[in-house]
């Protein structure tokens, strides 16, 4: 569809997912850092990269430890799992210090241009505040601030449930209809969906489940978000001529009739 036949929408909100999404976090941050807190506490659990990518389709790192841990017959305890937690985030911390986290191709340029638009810019995750704020100390020089976050922490759900995307919809008061999620996976997709929010995907390496079910769920979807010299591909909705997504190609999303 001709961009000049559509009345463009102006962006007023973009909610962004954590891992996968806004840095490459998975596989070389929490990964590593779940193996050294289990080798720690000694628990009998060893995450390499094929098991974590099936594990990835449970969003929450508690919960897929514990899903794990209960298809291996450990039980864990309440008190067990926030060991875990707390030493996993001791760790992941110390990995992204190292420099082993690293923002995905495009993020921090969209982030600026959105930033200098005036355009409110949120985090919403599954992830516990704890990891988050982790990862923002360590990229705050490089980028713009967030105007808010929600974790996995705030909320009753985390996703596919839509509640972390109501909530951040609530506090910044930000119109549904004017505002958009960025997310990785499958499951990132369903909840800004249920939110009433269109959603632009870039699908992590892991989720097939993304790539597989997002039909006609996500307004488009990118390998990544694209910077000069390493353009980003379309695999799914409207061209992105520019071979980067910029403020005016999020707005046209906005505009293009919902699939």
């Amino acid at each position: 569809m001709p961009l000049l036949l559509l009345k463009v929408n102006r962006l007023s909100a973009v909610f962004w997912d954590v891992d996968g999404t806004l840095a490459d976090t998975e596989m070389d941050g929490h990964r590593p850092a779940f193996n050294l807190a289990f080798k720690e506490l000694d628990l009998p659990l060893v995450w390499n990269e094929a098991l974590y990518n099936r594990l990835l389709t449970i969003p929450g790192g508690l919960r897929r430890v514990k899903f794990h841990a209960e298809a291996c017959g450990v039980h864990l305890s309440q008190e067990q799992l926030e060991q875990v937690r707390d030493r996993k985030c001791v760790h992941y911390l110390e990995r992204v210090r190292q420099g082993h986290v690293h923002l995905r191709p495009g993020v921090k340029r969209l982030l600026q241009e959105l930033s200098r638009a005036g355009v409110q810019q949120w985090i919403v995750t599954s992830s516990g505040s704890a990891s988050v704020m982790a990862l923002l100390e360590q990229i705050k020089m490089q980028i713009p601030s967030f105007d808010g976050v929600v974790t996995s922490d705030e909320v009753a759900s985390g996703k596919p449930a839509p509640d972390g995307y109501l909530l951040a919809l609530e506090r910044s008061g930000a119109n549904s209809a004017a505002s958009l999620a960025v997310e990785d996976s499958a499951a990132g997709l369903s909840a800004a969906r249920a939110a009433g929010l269109r959603c632009l995907l870039t699908p992590s390496p892991w989720d097939v489940h993304a790539l597989r079910d997002s039909g006609d769920e996500a307004a488009a979807v990118l390998d990544h978000l694209g910077e000069p010299g390493q353009p980003a591909t379309v695999l799914s909705g409207p061209s992105c001529q520019e071979g980067a997504v910029t403020l005016k190609y999020l707005e046209f999303l906005l505009s293009v009739p919902d699939r």
